[in-house]
């Protein structure tokens, strides 16, 4: 990680930057070794203000933190950027952990789920009784596959249909 240092109306001193260092250190691990830091030491009336600028790949950090004295800056800066980083890598993980939970749930299949029965009404049927001859021709004449009619003068219905192998099966009632 790259540290630049800027101090207005304020002394770098060793001791502040050693801290900067150490601090920055720590949070360079997570950060990878590719970012860069700029930290802003400033004095104002009595006041000790210290700014970190932190830009990583796809992240970017600013903290500022005042008190009456450098270090005790320095080290709530330092702690508010490790709560920053912390949270922001957390986010992240859980965004990658999502994904990929996800793509797991897409992948697997589910169970197919039955489709309710579709009933279709069709005019497949005589209203005047008729016999199996007749019924046998109505059959072929509409290019069916199932004929109801009712043979003779009875209220029983029977069923005339086309079978697979190109013969006629009747199904009578008792």
């Amino acid at each position: 990680m790259k540290i630049h240092f800027t101090a207005r109306r304020e002394h770098l001193t060793p001791q502040a930057k050693a801290l900067c260092e150490e601090r920055l250190g720590d949070i360079a691990r997570w950060l990878g070794p590719s970012a860069d830091a700029d930290v802003i030491l400033s004095r104002e009336r009595k006041r000790e203000k210290a700014e970190v600028h932190i830009r990583a790949k796809g992240a970017g950090f600013v903290v500022a933190e005042e008190s009456a004295d450098i270090l005790v800056s320095l080290g709530l800066a330092f702690d508010a950027l490790e709560r920053k980083v912390r949270k922001e890598r957390e986010k992240l993980r859980e965004k990658k952990r999502r994904v990929g939970r996800e793509a797991r749930e897409e992948g697997e299949p589910s169970a197919p789920a039955s489709p309710a029965p579709k009933i279709v009404r069709f005019d497949y049927f005589a209203s005047k009784p008729m016999s199996i001859g007749e019924a046998l021709i109505q059959l072929d004449t509409k290019k069916k596959e199932v004929f109801v009619f009712r043979p003779g003068d009875g209220d029983r219905w029977a069923v005339l249909f086309r079978r697979k192998n190109g013969t006629f099966g009747l199904v009578l009632p008792e």
